[in-house]
């Protein structure tokens, strides 16, 4: 598993707090001269026959096609290019749109065979609230280039939770978005991240998180809605057709190893995690032993994000039987065949489930 991080946007979004800076013309080659760098540095750090190639951000779409070319190019180089079997593109609905089907085929030319469109609403006082550069219409015609030039595994990300988006207008983004018929859609509940615009307007009184009841209310109905429309909700935020389950994020909750790349990245080689600082020029990596209580909580939480579990004499030698009893007692854990699960209509409570256990 290769993951590259892209570290350049064109506006800020108001919820967002990855590692990012304005991408301007000048910063594409300093960038990619170090990535590439790095990337022979490391080879040896990445899987012999990596399966996945995930470039995320940050906007991917905002690099030009010679330095996305270039990075593709380098990791050949050094054993570990394509064909993978899920190559991921993050994109901005308005990269497509402006750059037009020329773009979308180049992408599938050099070998990205899974989309993912940062659409995050279909209400355009919403988008402008998150400041993202599109409008729904924008959204559609995107959606609908990926498909015209091929692209047939293609991914959505929405968002909910926010305190002034209703309930009627999260149901007809959904219906939405099943109407287009993508292969996966993540949906995720508005969160405040530390470092975000978001939480400067939390601090001052300008914005009020959304209760429990409401964000419970409109997680119910995604799930009420994607279950109709075919798809399996096979990890708390993600819904697919069947068999268009994300390869890469699926490395990432079963614990595979993986080489992250790119100023902010994070790397994991099984008892040990590391990453990259957060800098456009001489990034460098800190790292950490993780202990037998890190790799536990990981091992239980990751798991049981997903819908199929965790193995059960894993639990049973790791967690307290009692706990585990009386969760399975009040619906909170299913045993099926040698595995524990939680429950769908667990999921939007899986944290407090999750510290019961460790």
């Amino acid at each position: 598993m290769i993951y590259i991080h892209v570290p350049f946007c064109k506006r800020f979004c108001t919820y967002c707090d990855f590692y990012s800076e304005i991408g301007r013309d000048g910063c594409f080659k300093p960038y990619a001269d170090e990535l590439c760098a790095e990337i022979r540095r490391r080879a040896r750090e990445i899987d012999d026959n990596p399966k996945t190639l995930y470039f995320g951000g940050g906007t991917p779409s905002v690099l030009p096609l010679s330095v996305l070319s270039r990075i593709l190019i380098t990791l050949d180089e050094v054993g570990h290019g394509g064909p993978y079997r899920e190559f991921t593109m993050e994109v901005n609905p308005e990269d497509i749109v402006e750059r037009g089907r020329s773009y979308a085929d180049s992408l599938l030319s050099l070998g990205v065979n899974r989309i993912s469109i940062g659409i995050q609403s279909f209400d355009d006082d919403l988008l402008r609230w998150m400041n993202r550069r599109h409008d729904a219409a924008r959204a559609r015609e995107a959606f609908r280039i990926v498909r015209e030039a091929g692209f047939r595994n293609v991914s959505i990300d929405l968002i909910f939770g926010i305190s002034h988006l209703s309930d009627e207008v999260w149901a007809a983004t959904v219906d939405e978005a099943v109407a287009l018929g993508p292969e996966h859609i993540s949906c995720y509940q508005l969160t405040v991240e530390g470092e975000s615009a978001l939480a400067e307007m939390v601090a001052d009184g300008r914005y009020t998180e959304a209760d429990d009841a409401l964000c419970r209310r409109q997680y119910d109905i995604l799930c009420q809605k994607l279950a109709e429309a075919g798809y399996r909700h096979y990890e708390i935020s993600n819904f697919a057709k069947p068999g268009f389950e994300a390869v890469h994020n699926g490395g990432y909750w079963a614990r595979r190893p993986y080489a992250g790349f790119g100023p902010g990245a994070h790397s994991f080689r099984g008892s040990s995690r590391s990453w990259n600082s957060k800098t456009l020029q001489g990034w460098t990596a800190a790292s950490e032993v993780l202990s037998p209580e890190d790799t536990l909580v990981e091992t239980v939480m990751l798991a049981l994000r997903t819908d199929k579990g965790i193995d059960a004499d894993f639990l049973h030698g790791n967690c307290s039987m009692d706990d585990i009893g009386s969760l399975v007692k009040n619906g909170a854990l299913v045993r099926e065949g040698d595995r524990y699960r939680i429950p769908e209509d667990h999921f939007f409570v899986s944290d407090e489930i999750i510290r019961e256990l460790i």
